[in-house]
């Protein structure tokens, strides 16, 4: 990367790159002609002697790698906070998160996304971590929805959909025509167990929320993953009876920290042989742009569709259109690519008018050096790369900050009570409270452990009116109520709960308690709602 960006400050170079796109606009125009020869309407011709004539298409040069793929599509990371903890994006040990002053601030998006729609994106999507918790994401979303006069036609948010309803009518004014909602499954236990938090009834407002006022394209993103959540497939598929949404299955994919392995993968072909044997006229619609990530099918007589992106066993890399921009300022043109250009350096290094030239230059080079295809998934998971939430993509990083804690040990597991029995026996002796052999559930033999520390904290927050806060004793932090003193009560109620975690944790070992501490405060409404926000 540093000796392509001395070369191009060369003048002599910067000729030759600008003659390399002129060719470049040949060979696309040459390729357009002989693919729809049949076609009354022949491909534009770029005279490259009056490229004036023709701004726009001049401007796709920029975008077009050397494999005829013209990139019109960017992904723009906002933030890599989340409010979720989804174990194939978030690894159990979390992530270190970027420094502030490191982060594109909101003048480098806009400028980021201006940039790119002049060379002919027309379709942006911003996801995060997760976007809605930044807190000027509805900004930067009116701002860039300023670009439509400039040729943007799509701009799109992929979310968890938790704080997505109390958005939707800002961003909707803003420009958003897509949503892209994350959800894998239809169990609330099971949504906290695969999240590691609580919500399921939230998201599920927030997609009928989204249909109820007009979004035109609302999508539901589902990564399924054997030994999870593979025996709901059939239930959203009849999600999709009554309501015009997509629900898309995505091929569980490798990314650093989410442990990855083969066993884990259901494939597109599993999918579809198990619809098929409920719904036997399941059948594939046509694809709506030469560009789509995912093989499209439909019920007939069912008002939604059902997507499959199998990035795992059909790849679709030779028509990716898509560029992705992370929230620290680094360009990926390949989301398994671990090849990263900063444009946020090139942006703070280079001030003036001069500086957008060299900001197309940089991209043009990074586009032009993208490779054909991205490797096996083999491959892919033994490469070093970012963890999906640093990336930008179907899910999403912090805990809530919230105010009643207490310290104890404890541990969560989840029973497959609900798995559906085949005639084929599935594995599921990746999780750790199943016997490998006979696929039941066990308790773990420790017999050969050692004697280990632990502790955990739990952290929940209490709403009470304000009439019932002004009864609170300053001094003491009490409240006092005709039964007694409130918070006392629930003190050595939690530190009961605390003494019977084995018993309340199936599976669970007796666990000596070594201590407990459970601290009480006070706080403002909008204190506590910036924290679950962050």
């Amino acid at each position: 990367l540093t000796v392509t960006m001395r070369a191009l400050r060369r003048p002599v170079v910067r000729g030759g790159l600008l003659q390399m796109r002129a060719s470049a606009r040949r060979q696309l125009s040459a390729a357009s002609s002989s693919s729809s020869s049949s076609s009354s309407s022949p491909s534009p011709i770029i005279d490259d002697d009056h490229p004036e004539e023709s701004p726009r298409l001049r401007s796709q040069s920029t975008l077009t790698d050397k494999h005829g793929r013209f990139h019109n599509y960017l992904r723009i990371s906002l933030t890599e906070r989340c409010n979720l903890r989804c174990q194939y994006c978030m690894p159990d040990e979390g992530v270190e998160l970027t420094p502030a002053p490191e982060l594109l601030t909101s003048d480098e998006i806009v400028r980021i996304a201006s940039t790119f729609v002049a060379q002919g994106v027309d379709k942006i999507r911003f996801t995060g971590g997760e976007p809605l918790v930044r807190k000027d994401a509805v900004e930067v979303l009116q701002r860039v929805g300023e670009l439509r006069k400039d040729g943007l036609e799509t701009i799109g948010v992929t979310t968890n959909a938790i704080t997505l309803s109390r958005n939707l009518p800002a961003m909707i004014d803003a420009g958003v025509n897509a949503l892209n909602i994350s959800l894998d499954t239809m169990h609330a236990a099971k949504f906290e167990m695969i999240t590691r938090r609580r919500g399921h009834a939230r998201v599920l407002k927030a997609i009928d929320d989204a249909l109820e006022l007009g979004v035109p394209k609302v999508k539901i993103n589902c990564v399924v993953m054997r030994g999870m959540n593979e025996e709901e497939v059939l239930d959203f598929v009849r999600f999709t009876r009554d309501r015009p949404v997509e629900v898309r299955f995505i091929e569980y994919m490798p990314f650093d920290g989410n442990k990855w392995n083969f066993d884990k993968l259901v494939s597109y072909q599993d999918m579809l042989d198990e619809i098929r044997e409920e719904f036997p006229g399941f059948s594939r619609l046509e694809d709506e742009t030469a560009n789509e990530t995912a093989k499209t099918w439909a019920v007939p007589g069912f008002a939604g569709k059902v997507g499959f992106i199998t990035s795992m066993s059909q790849n679709f890399c030779g028509s990716c259109n898509r560029l992705r921009m992370t929230a620290d300022g680094n360009l990926k043109v390949c989301l398994f690519g671990a090849t990263e250009v900063s444009l946020r350096d090139v942006m703070r290094q280079h001030a003036g008018a001069a500086s957008d030239e060299y900001l197309v230059d940089i991209i043009s080079a990074a586009v032009k050096r993208k490779k054909p295809r991205h490797a096996g998934m083999f491959e892919i998971a033994k490469n070093k790369n970012r963890p999906m939430i640093k990336i930008g993509g179907f899910h999403t990083s912090t805990p809530h900050s919230m105010r009643l804690r207490g310290t104890h040990t404890s541990r969560l597991c989840w029973s497959q009570a609900q798995v559906r029995r085949r005639t084929s026996v599935r594995s599921y002796s990746s999780l750790s409270h199943v016997d490998s052999q006979s696929n039941q559930p066990t308790m773990v033999d420790i017999t050969s452990k050692g004697v280990t520390a632990r502790s955990a904290t739990a952290r929940a927050v209490l709403s009470v009116p304000a009439n019932v806060a002004a009864l609170m004793d300053a001094s003491t932090g009490e409240l006092q109520s005709k039964k007694g003193p409130v918070i006392g009560t629930a003190i050595v109620a939690g530190t009961m709960a605390v003494k019977q975690t084995s018993n309340l944790i199936p599976f669970c070992h007796p666990l000596p308690i070594d201590g407990c501490k459970i601290d009480v405060e006070l706080v403002e409404a909008a204190g506590v709602e910036e924290d679950l926000g962050e």
